[in-house]
């Protein structure tokens, strides 16, 4: 089992120290999460909260991830970055890929491209894009993504984007994992379909097991059973080494733990060294005896 720590809406100052903290506790990856803006006015429910509402996320520091990573991956050597997860469909894929790119050349292959839709539909209103149609045009994105960050020329005919054949440089010496986040069947489709790995959310574990067999169900469908394929979760299982036997049993490669309740109105004030202490001490009691 793999372990990646998650720490968001903080101190932007304390990006480079985590990182290097967490790499030393002997974590596999970070965790980096997406968001563009947000809307004085809306009327769209967020899908992660009891209650729907997202007033909490007002005012909370979001850095960009294709800024942050090559950032934190200049203060360390060992550390994996994972996206978790970039809004894909309202942005651009050509300018994406050139992005990604340059986040796996600059931290030598140590980027995880967890990619999945925007729930609201302000995102794209501001970025100029439909809401309709925003499972196909993530589809072909994700094709010209792993197209133009391979080597030679690429070009693409679907039925959103066209492009000249074209080639960008430099390019990963290795393919960049593309991880789909989503518990909806499409979205779990579109992860046995097209990605590299999934990643869920967290929420009951009931749902964990009818996700992975859903999952699993897609997958030997198109024959691909046997790929490598990644298994990224938020469960209370990670929290014990009984428990992360139990997700390994289910076909988990990696476990994802936060030590703060990032869903809650006030600012984090927690102390940096408050934050590296739970690090070390996650690490001591599970991550060393797995």
């Amino acid at each position: 089992m793999r372990f990646s720590y998650a720490e968001s809406m903080t101190d932007p100052t304390y990006y480079l120290p985590l990182a290097q903290a967490v790499e030393a506790a002997g974590y596999a990856s970070f965790i980096i999460p997406d968001s563009i803006c947000y809307p004085e006015v809306s009327d769209s429910t967020y899908p992660y909260t009891p209650d729907g509402k997202r007033e909490f996320l007002e005012d909370k520091p979001f850095l960009e991830p294709f800024s942050l990573i090559p950032a934190m991956g200049a203060v360390t050597e060992t550390l994996r970055f994972t996206t978790f997860v970039v809004k894909l469909p309202i942005r651009h894929p050509v300018l994406v890929a050139k992005q990604a790119g340059t986040v796996a050349v600059m931290t030598n292959n140590r980027f995880g491209f967890g990619v999945g839709t925007s729930p609201w539909p302000e995102d794209y209103d501001i970025c100029d894009v439909p809401w309709e149609r925003r499972g196909k045009r993530m589809d072909e994105m994700i094709d010209i993504i792993r197209g133009l960050t391979s080597e030679g020329f690429f070009e693409y005919d679907g039925e959103i984007f066209q492009l000249q054949s074209v080639k960008m440089s430099p390019t990963p010496t290795e393919p960049i994992p593309i991880l789909i986040g989503g518990h909806g069947d499409l979205a779990l489709k579109r992860a046995a379909e097209r990605g590299d790995g999934w990643m869920h959310a967290g929420g009951d574990p009931d749902e964990l097991v009818r996700c992975m067999d859903k999952l699993n169900e897609y997958r030997r469908a198109l024959g691909r059973e046997h790929d490598p394929f990644e298994i990224h979760v938020i469960s209370f299982d990670a929290w014990s080494v009984d428990g992360v036997h139990r997700l390994e049993d289910l076909g988990v490669t990696d476990a994802i733990v936060g030590f703060r309740d990032a869903y809650q109105m006030p600012q984090d004030t927690q102390p940096l060294q408050d934050k590296i202490d739970a690090i070390n001490q996650f690490a001591d009691e599970v991550v060393s005896k797995v």
